[in-house]
């Protein structure tokens, strides 16, 4: 078993935080101890005189143990807007989120980190998600939204994680368009081109039921 799994996407809004939660509880349910962690998150709100993240705090709630929200989201940036762009009078550092992570390591089983948007999110002016994902060295999970376009954005995602030297653990399906004709045909043409195991089939849904999420993955 792994010591924890880095999630990415083909884009924003593919379902990344569901995918992540729904992996904490399958990790819980399964009597290991888990926590989370969303290095980097844009569109963050006041509470309590502090900017926080929707999906961070959701991460922090679904933990085995008590952890600091600091801890979990290091770098919340205000505004909706790519990391390099939200934080530029607070550019993210990589060695000091790769610190934070040793911490967060020692609290739990198994960490999942969300990254932010896709692979190739840049972060600074220099480095992006990909090589957020290599300072933690961890192995790498795809969650690709199953709508128009998602056959081209998982073999290009597949791919350019490949490239970077990680190993891609899987991928996770999150059906996030309805009314999108032809959606067996499609996960069947990303499992065929993909050479990494389907690690879960996260069926649409407006709200998400976490528990009931948890039980479609298979890891």
């Amino acid at each position: 078993m792994e010591k924890g799994y880095f999630i990415t996407g083909t884009d924003t809004n593919v379902g990344k935080t569901w995918a992540t939660i729904a992996l904490m509880r399958y990790f819980k349910s399964r009597g290991q101890s888990v926590a989370g962690m969303k290095p980097v998150a844009s569109g963050c709100l006041i509470q309590d005189g502090r900017l926080r993240n929707e999906d961070a705090l959701l991460i922090q709630e679904n933990a085995s143990v008590p952890i600091d929200y600091d801890l979990i989201n290091p770098y919340a940036y205000e505004f909706p807007v790519s990391p390099h762009i939200a934080g530029v009078k607070n550019p993210v550092d990589l060695q000091w989120l790769a610190t934070k992570f040793e911490l967060l390591k020692n609290m739990a089983d198994i960490i999942v980190v969300e990254g932010a948007g896709g692979w190739c999110t840049p972060l600074n002016d220099r480095e992006s998600i990909s090589d957020l994902a290599r300072a933690l060295a961890l192995p790498v999970i795809i969650v690709v939204a199953i709508r128009l376009g998602c056959i081209n954005h998982a073999r290009l995602t597949y791919q350019a994680v490949k490239q970077s030297g990680l190993n891609c653990a899987g991928w996770i399906a999150v059906c996030t368009d309805p009314e999108l004709l032809c959606r067996d045909e499609n996960i069947q043409t990303i499992k065929s081109t993909v050479h990494a195991p389907l690690l879960g089939l996260l069926p649409y849904s407006q709200v998400a039921d976490f528990n009931f999420l948890s039980t479609q993955m298979n890891i």
